[in-house]
């Protein structure tokens, strides 16, 4: 019968750092999540937003001021580390560089007292799930990165905990390596069905491999969803912000519809439980503007600079009513746009793309 309890379900969870004549740093603010089982979940914001303090405190690392943290309905919230089916993925890996790959992934079998057959066999389940089987004798000074960052996970995985928490794993690797990690982790998360919890500031990491985000500023979760969810529909203007680029558009609520400042009067969707009223601020993300003649146009803009990413394009301009804006084309299979600096433009806004934001 299938477990239907969360994997990790944070309730009421507050955290204050104290420090003698110092006011009180409330590093978390009454967060409640729930993780579910086998799934891949990232914790996503800027420095000091609070992410890894939560990923601590469900490794054990510290202790919660307020709240319940469950683990499959267990409270967890008071047992030391090693009590815990958890186990940690560290930023800078802590490797021992006078052991070799397979030592490494075996140490922690070895501290639990499991038999030497045991570990032996399960070193070589480990190698072969990382693709490192050629390196089990080479010593993690002599190995790459990216190959210290697969002996890592190795080691992690290794005691079969109930749920890995991975602290920012990717950000010493360079980009193409990262981006090739970021495939590799979703893969390993996959093959071994365990509940992978990522911490990170990097938005493109968070939606390329997660299952789930869950967005977080000044202590506290603002929104929760899949990554199509959190991108396409933001509920407040720092998650807009924050992932990936936007446009804000000022308005004021007009029927079932948004009189923009810049001009025309257009559909915009709000989040579930808001009522809008009065004045309002529209998100667009750049990709849902097209570029149209000036007879068709919801809107108009002078442009301010072209800018040429291979991919895309990213048109950056004015709004008659002084407000800048954003358009993002792909150059695959169209035309080059035979556009310069001042010239004027119309914009047409794609069907049900526009969003109204709770701030």
């Amino acid at each position: 019968m299938a477990n239907h309890k969360p994997a990790i379900d944070a309730q009421g969870v507050s955290k204050i750092f104290k420090a003698a004549g110092q006011k009180d740093v409330a590093a978390l603010d009454d967060v409640s999540v729930a993780i579910k089982e086998n799934e891949f979940f990232t914790l996503l914001g800027p420095s000091g937003c609070g992410k890894t303090t939560l990923l601590r405190l469900i490794a054990g690392f510290d202790f919660p001021t307020s709240g319940q943290i469950l683990l499959y309905g267990q409270d967890i919230a008071v047992l030391p580390p090693f009590k815990r089916p958890v186990n940690t993925v560290f930023q800078n890996y802590a490797l021992f560089p006078h052991m070799t790959v397979a030592q490494n992934i075996g140490f922690g079998l070895e501290m639990l007292g499991k038999p030497r057959a045991e570990i032996a066999t399960r070193v070589s389940e480990m190698l072969k799930l990382v693709r490192m089987e050629d390196l089990a004798n080479r010593r993690t000074s002599q190995i790459s990165g990216g190959q210290q960052q697969r002996v890592a996970l190795a080691r992690a995985l290794a005691p079969k905990p109930k749920v890995l928490l991975l602290d920012e794993p990717l950000s010493a690797l360079d980009y193409k390596l990262r981006k090739d990690m970021q495939i590799e982790l979703k893969r390993l998360q996959h093959e071994t069905g365990i509940t992978f919890i990522f911490v990170t500031h990097d938005q493109e990491e968070a939606l390329t491999m997660s299952d789930r985000i869950a967005v977080m500023s000044k202590g506290k979760i603002l929104q929760v969803g899949s990554p199509h969810e959190i991108y396409e529909n933001p509920a407040t203007r720092f998650v807009a912000n924050f992932i990936g680029e936007t446009n804000f558009l000022n308005g004021m609520v007009s029927g079932k519809k948004v009189k923009l400042d810049a001009g025309p009067t257009i559909a915009a969707a709000a989040p579930e439980g808001l009522v809008p009223r009065g004045n309002v601020t529209v998100v667009l993300r750049p990709e849902h503007a097209s570029i149209v003649g000036l007879k068709q146009a919801a809107l108009i803009g002078i442009v301010e600079n072209v800018v040429y990413f291979g991919t895309d394009t990213h048109i950056h301009l004015l709004l008659s009513n002084g407000q800048p804006f954003m358009l993002r084309r792909q150059n695959a299979g169209v035309k080059k746009l035979n556009i310069q600096k001042g010239d004027e433009v119309g914009l047409a806004i794609a069907d049900g793309t526009a969003r109204i934001l709770k701030d």
